[in-house]
């Protein structure tokens, strides 16, 4: 078994607090909005149902241990779900555990309706972790090009201390586009 490394037990709180607060902020900004919101692999934590009061919200996994109240596999089209079904869905720190990211995307743009809003989140600068696999670790261009029939609102990075341009993890708020459809050849980057 690994042991953590003096870099991950000094960032482990950093980057939990920077999760929690992009999710109460988001909150904070859609306020005014309800509807029905999903849940992607909550697990056992429930900050996303005590920010989201005024969303229904349902839960999603792949396997049923946590109760969630949908089973099913996020990279697949899930049948049981209509199209533009959720007015928000939350992935955070899900995608780099998934074996397609890109049919990941796919499958939230569908059951989420047209200028929905998508929260999600994944480490970049961090050890591989569980639950297993561990697959992907995404960057701000990354996320453009996985994102890109969404409007993103924000990309929210958590900085590593004394290193640039190698951020401990990204959390990005996107709006789903369904008109959108980006060509490889149209995607633009920051210059870094």
């Amino acid at each position: 078994m690994a042991t953590p490394s003096k870099f991950d037990n000094d960032t482990f709180q950093l980057a939990r607090d920077h999760l929690q607060n992009f999710v109460k902020k988001t909150a904070e900004l859609l306020h005014d909005e309800t509807g029905r919101l999903l849940e992607v692999g909550p697990q056992e934590r429930s900050l996303v149902r005590e920010s989201f009061t005024q969303f229904a919200v349902d839960t999603f996994d792949i396997v049923d241990t946590y109760g969630p109240t949908l089973v099913g596999d996020i990279t697949r089209k899930n049948e049981f779900i209509a199209d533009s079904a959720y007015d928000c869905v939350v992935c955070m720190e899900v995608i780099e555990h998934t074996l397609n990211p890109f049919d990941t995307i796919k499958e939230i743009r569908r059951i989420l309706k047209h200028e929905g809003y998508l929260l999600i989140s994944a480490p970049l600068n961090w050890r591989i972790h569980g639950p297993s696999p561990d697959c992907w670790r995404i960057t701000e261009h990354g996320w453009n090009a996985l994102l890109r029939d969404f409007d993103i609102v924000e990309i929210d990075i958590l900085e590593s201390p004394d290193r640039e341009l190698f951020p401990i993890r990204y959390n990005v708020l996107a709006r789903c586009n369904k008109f959108k459809e980006t060509k490889d050849s149209e995607l633009t980057f920051r210059f870094i």
